[in-house]
């Protein structure tokens, strides 16, 4: 019989690891510049908006 751990070695998980790393702080970065844009100012509304000034000073309030 084959063994089977010899195919699966730490050596081997940690180059799949760092390779894999980049292409996820890709996906992270790209998500987050479509979400950066605040949508238009509608004028006629009476809630509160997203825009520069309320994410600016919705990030100045957090811990």
């Amino acid at each position: 019989m084959a063994d089977t751990k010899a195919e699966t070695t730490r050596r081997n998980f940690l180059k799949v690891a760092s390779a894999a790393v980049p292409g996820v702080v890709a996906v992270a970065a790209g998500t987050q510049a479509e979400a950066a844009a605040p949508a238009p100012v509608d004028l006629s509304s009476d809630v509160m908006q997203d825009t520069e000034h309320t994410r600016a000073y919705l990030e100045s309030t957090r811990f």
